[in-house]
């Protein structure tokens, strides 16, 4: 074989096999009206559950690197209604500074990745890393007052995927 369609063979094996590992990442052919039991044979065990009025949803984090999270929501009789990326700016558009709780932005955007708390303004954050667009490395950080509704969002770069942040540690 030449040595071009060799690597011609080999970028496209590469491809594949990405693109097979996107199931693992909550890509999947769930559909509204499935039983829970279908949908857990499928996705797995959920990292959280949720009540949400008479509907629960079980959250599926991808981790840090995979900057995702899907949340499927099943109606009283344990039926899927839907089932969604919620880390997405259309999700974080709804979040609305104060007047939503933290039980109000767990059940929209679900568990934060990471958490701080800064005493000098006594402001808690959660932090969401996302692929903005489906392209751009970035983290959303939601702050909450004291009495836990939400004071301000702020959305910039993941800090991780900067080569100027990254620090080499002996």
């Amino acid at each position: 074989m030449k040595p071009s369609r060799l690597l011609a063979s080999s970028l496209i094996s590469i491809v594949a096999l990405n693109l097979s590992s996107c199931v693992s990442y909550g890509l999947s052919s769930v559909k509204a009206g499935q039983a829970e039991q279908e949908v857990a044979l499928e996705l797995g065990k959920p990292t959280h559950i949720y009540q949400d009025g008479d509907q629960h949803l079980w959250e599926y984090m991808r981790g840090r690197m995979a900057q995702a999270t899907h949340m499927a929501r099943f109606d009283h009789d344990g039926r899927l209604i839907s089932y969604e990326q919620v880390l997405t700016l259309q999700k974080f558009a709804e979040i609305k500074v104060g007047s939503m709780d933290k039980n109000a932005v767990i059940k929209l955007i679900g568990a934060p990745g990471e958490t701080a708390y800064y005493p000098r303004v006594a402001l808690e954050a959660w932090s969401y890393p996302y692929k903005e667009s489906g392209v751009w490395n970035s983290l959303m950080t939601i702050y909450f007052d004291q009495s836990g509704i939400v004071k301000k969002l702020e959305n910039g770069p993941d800090p991780l995927f900067d080569p100027s942040e990254r620090r080499l540690r002996f």
